[in-house]
Order: C-alpha cells, then structure tokens, then sequence
C-alpha cells in the first residue's frame, strides 16, 4: 500500500461515544458478542487509566514515530491514537515530548502496539496509554507509513472513527457504524446484571438461576458424599 494520510474521517456521536467509556471494557465487550478485544498483553502504565474516542489509525515503520508526529496534527479533541507497525517492535515510539503535543491537540489518549518510554511523566500528567511494552529504546524519524486507514493493533480491526474503550480490564473496538446499538445493548446488560447482583447478595446460587444443575446432569457429573 502506498503511504497514505487521510485528513478528514467520520466519528461517532459524543454521546454515544461517551456512554461506551462509562460502561466500560468487559461490559462493551460482551454487548458486542465478546467481540473486537484487543490482545491482553495491552496494559495501561498506570492502574487508573481510562480512555474512550474516536479511533485516529497510524501505520508506522518498527523504531520510527514519523507518522504519530503526523498523526497528530489531524486529530480532533477526544480522539484517540491508534498504533501499529509494520512488523512487530517494542521500541519506545511515544514519550513525554510526543505526549504534550498530543495534549494540547486534544489528543485523549494512546493505544500502540509496541513500546513507549517516559513513564514515570506521562503517569504525572495523567495521560493514558495501553502499550504491549515500556522500553528507553529511542526510534527516528525517517520512514513514510500511513495515517487514518483500516489497520490491525494488537490482533483487533480497527478502522478510522472506531470508537476505542480502554480501562484496566485491556482496549476493545466498537466499529462506528455499530456504536449506537452495542452503547443500548451494553446499557441493557447492566441493567440484567443488577437483578443477578442482587439474587446473589440474597443467597441464590448461580448452579440455580442460571440452570446449571442440569448442565451438570448433562455433563455426567455425580455428586458422592464422600471421597
């Protein structure tokens, strides 16, 4: 594919965009039929972390963060950057530097599927990154890639103005078109899950409600009274 920087990409409504960040990763997840997840080993560099926006994609070259740099000057308040590389690297792409640009841009927060470096600054100014690494290696700036253009971080499709969900629970795509109805489905299940808090909290077991005896039946299991 040639170097490609798309200026101008479609985002969700705010709205919906920040429901989904209200209900959170495992809830989106499930409403979506546990579906669009990123791979686990994206973890945020400090345990508060959370983000939600638009997603704005970067294809960069293993080692080199030209592209981010140029990422950023397309971004809107609220979004979201979205990094993959073009082979697999844990190079430190982003640091603080890149990080009080992407500030002042509106940029709310990283995703990359590599490595970043400055932690100790970027968890003092509270700006939120899931990364697959933390690593001092520097990169440089030389190599073309592409920006806004559907991509692959961290085994999850991601297309420009997906919604991106990241808490501590990992990073989940909700495809844009399809936001509104996974915010409503996501809200419902909350709603389910409270019934089932509360059935719990009164003694009911799950093996009950949820019909499980009969699985077990169907499974072979028996029960003995002793070993």
């Amino acid at each position: 594919m040639k170097p490609t920087i798309v200026r101008r990409i479609q985002r969700e409504d705010e709205a919906v965009v920040r429901r989904l960040g209200e209900l959170g990763v495992a809830t989106v997840h499930e409403a979506q039929g546990r579906t669009g997840l990123m791979r686990p080993y994206m973890r945020p560099i400090y345990p508060t972390a959370r983000v939600v926006g638009s997603a704005v994609t970067i294809v960069s070259q293993p080692g080199d963060n030209l592209m981010i740099h140029a990422a950023i000057e397309l971004c809107q308040p609220g979004d979201v950057l979205v990094v993959t590389t073009a082979s697999e690297s844990t190079d430190g792409m982003f640091g603080e530097l890149l990080a009080v640009s992407s500030r002042v841009h509106g940029v709310a927060g990283l995703v990359i599927d590599a490595g970043v470096r400055d932690v100790t600054d970027l968890t003092a100014m509270e700006f939120p990154v899931w990364s697959k690494a933390v690593s001092a290696q520097g990169t440089v700036k030389s190599t073309a890639g592409s920006v806004n253009v559907p991509v692959v971080c961290a085994g999850a499709s991601v297309r420009p103005g997906d919604v991106i969900v990241a808490d501590q629970d990992g990073v989940v795509v909700v495809p844009r078109q399809t936001a509104p109805d996974i915010a409503r489905l996501a809200v419902e299940r909350v709603a389910r899950e409270q019934k089932t808090r509360e059935r719990l909290r009164n003694g009911e077991l799950g093996l009950d409600f949820y019909g499980l005896r009969a699985k077990l039946v169907e499974l072979g299991v028996q029960y003995v009274e002793e070993e």
